[in-house]
């Protein structure tokens, strides 16, 4: 099998690419690096399984070949991280809506297998927890920029669907929760990245809000092999799953945990939502994934917690410092 990836010099696009390659298949990535980095692939590089492309999907031509080229294709070319989507919201809805659109349309000129990459922000701001692949999807009012993300995913998911519906598109929707290990940045707002480095470097631990909102955290090894598994599933074309962690941590818990295992010094401050994005911006409380679908389908149990998780990222970020 032979495997593009949009995104593929990002955090998860570079993992999925790395397991891909060690089972034995063919990978080809195309990331324009806007949020990716070539560091993230240095590794494969000499792998003759392995080709990359340093180019944008918007240009049509190259995507279509590359599109032909491949078996599968695993979209993950998207905006990531809160404070990018605060910041920059034309963007984030343009890459996300108008990227998908032309994945979409070249996949299905010969048909090709689409895993699509959306997001738990679908979810949006219910309060029925465990989120279900089912459930209604509630989102914020156009004022708030940090729906935009949100939203624009929702929008592909409806497309993929409608691909899959109206031309029998072979595609397989999964909502990814709070994905985390070596190589993500916390350049965007990720927290662990953000509290590991502000710890190990002696800063002060920043805390968005009072800390009590809780997130269930997933190691990118464990939600790469699920992607995995769901592309070999029976039964997953037309259909959305949950890929994550369901055990639950509030970041005050997570911050203590980071500062524990680092054996670090710093403070723990917080910082109002306002003063840390804008004026008005809404999170959710809680986020968790019902990860039953999921478990029915291919049987994945995420297997590591969330010190295994801590452990990987103090590791890799330590090894980094010159």
């Amino acid at each position: 099998m032979h495997y593009l990836i949009t995104g593929g010099a990002g955090f998860i696009g570079s993992h999925l690419a790395e397991r891909l390659i060690s089972l034995g298949e063919g990978v080809t990535i195309i990331d324009d690096l806007s949020t990716g980095s070539i560091d993230n692939i240095t590794h494969l590089r000499p792998s003759p399984k392995f080709h990359y492309v340093i180019a944008s999907i918007e240009e049509k031509s190259l995507l279509a070949e590359l599109v032909d080229e491949a078996d599968v294709v695993v979209h993950l070319a998207a905006a990531v991280g809160v404070r990018l989507i605060v910041e920059s919201p034309v963007r984030t809805i343009e890459t996300n809506v108008h990227g998908t659109e032309l994945v979409l349309e070249r996949a299905n000129k010969k048909k090709k297998r689409v895993i699509f990459a959306s997001t738990s922000e679908v979810y949006g701001k219910s309060n029925r927890v465990p989120f279900s692949e089912e459930d209604d999807l509630l989102l914020g009012a156009p004022t708030k920029g940090r729906w935009s993300y949100a939203c624009s995913k929702a929008i592909d998911e409806f497309l993929a669907l409608a691909y899959w519906r109206e031309k029998k598109l072979p595609i397989t929707i999964v909502r990814l929760f709070n994905t985390v290990g070596p190589r993500q940045t916390g350049r965007y707002g990720m927290v662990i990245p953000s509290l590991v480095s502000q710890a190990i470097a002696g800063r002060p631990m920043t805390v968005f809000g009072d800390g009590e909102q809780s997130r269930c955290f997933s190691h990118v090894r464990d939600v790469v092999g699920a992607v995995v598994a769901l592309i070999a599933a029976e039964g997953s074309v037309g259909e959305i799953f949950n890929v994550g962690s369901d055990h639950e941590i509030t970041i005050n818990a997570l911050a203590e945990l980071v500062r524990e295992m680092t054996e670090s010094q710093s403070e723990i401050v917080h910082i109002p939502y306002d003063q840390a994005y804008a004026d008005g911006f809404e999170d959710m409380r809680r986020r968790i994934p019902d990860l039953t679908k999921l478990r029915r389908f291919t049987g994945h149990v995420p297997g590591n917690g969330i010190r295994e998780i801590l452990r990987d990222v103090i590791e890799s970020m330590r090894a980094s410092v010159p």
